[in-house]
């Protein structure tokens, strides 16, 4: 049986959010169980005409949902055609309870949409001078790149009207080396490009319900050279694939961010109940789409699934 009233004193403070109209009610909520809970997630990619496929494998093998859901704009044709299938799950999880993540596998500005993955996603990088074009206000690329925020904002401006907060990620894994995005640290980095895209979505198309999200992978330590900013970001997250949880990365990632939430952004293997008690400022973890199946058997799923710690949609507060 969980603390019943720790769940409930962080139910108040959503209440309280609203009722003041002080921050966002997801975030206050995250911040409310840090160190205390974690949130079961669960990313859901290919197909968007199917936006809740993983989703439903973990209720079919935990008899839970996550409490989190993820969805993906992507790239392809077909699942461009289906962006909305995909912001309609969005909302109707909402509505049940879950707390939204949303990613953008953004195609090159250079390039129009569809894009490929590789090359495109993947091994498309801009050159310099490209890069210098696409950070400079009013250039063709940079024009390029707000059109392409412009679509995206429809989907995200739907669902403020609808009451629908997000946990926005874009930019994911800056220290990869593949992404076209990625791999370039300082203020002209990958950050600058960070700033210039939430500024555009908050300041200029004044979208308030974006609470944003900074992504590393376990690769490079010099997280401090792709950080936008901390007025940039409200979670951090970190993908965990090649070093597992080491305890090392752990507490370097909390020298780096203080005492802002942290949570596992992707992995293939799940955290056990014991990386929980010894990590236990994780607010949430998220298995990439199909690597939830074929990383981790169902004994495994189910273990973390009914560790007291972590918390499933049937235990969330409601969002108002």
């Amino acid at each position: 049986m969980k603390n019943i009233s720790i769940l409930f004193t962080a139910a108040l403070t959503v209440m309280a959010s609203v009722t003041f109209g002080q921050s966002k009610q997801t975030l206050d909520y995250i911040q409310s169980i840090s160190g205390k809970y974690t949130l079961a997630g669960q990313h859901n990619k290919e197909p968007n005409a199917d936006p809740d496929k993983w989703t439903r494998f973990i209720k079919e093998t935990t008899g839970k949902y996550p409490a989190l859901w993820s969805g993906d704009f992507l790239f392809q044709q077909d699942n461009i055609d289906e962006r909305w299938t995909m912001i309609h799950e969005a909302k109707r999880q909402w509505d049940q309870g879950a707390v939204i993540n949303l990613m953008w596998h953004a195609c090159p500005p250079d390039e129009g949409e569809p894009c490929r993955w590789d090359p495109g996603l993947l091994n498309a990088q801009l050159d310099d001078e490209q890069w210098a074009e696409l950070l400079t206000d009013g250039t063709p690329l940079n024009l390029a790149w707000e059109k392409r925020m412009d679509e995206v904002a429809k989907y995200l401006s739907y669902l403020e009207e609808n009451g629908v907060e997000v946990l926005f990620r874009p930019f994911h894994e800056m220290n990869q080396g593949l992404f076209w995005w990625v791999g370039r640290p300082g203020p002209e980095g990958t950050a600058k490009l960070y700033r210039i895209t939430h500024d555009y979505f908050t300041n200029t198309l004044g979208l308030n319900n974006l609470i944003w999200v900074w992504d590393m992978q376990d690769l490079s330590r010099d997280f401090e050279l792709y950080n936008p900013g901390n007025e940039y970001w409200d979670i951090f997250g970190f993908d965990i694939y090649d070093k597992g949880y080491d305890p090392w990365w752990y507490n370097y990632i909390l020298s780096v961010i203080g005492d802002r939430p942290m949570a596992i952004g992707e992995c293939s293997k799940l955290p056990s109940p014991d990386i929980l008690t010894t990590q236990p400022r994780w607010v949430f973890f998220m298995p990439w789409a199909e690597l939830v199946k074929e990383s981790n058997n169902a004994e495994e799923i189910i273990e973390i699934y009914n560790d007291t710690r972590v918390l499933t949609r049937d235990e969330m507060p409601g969002w108002k």
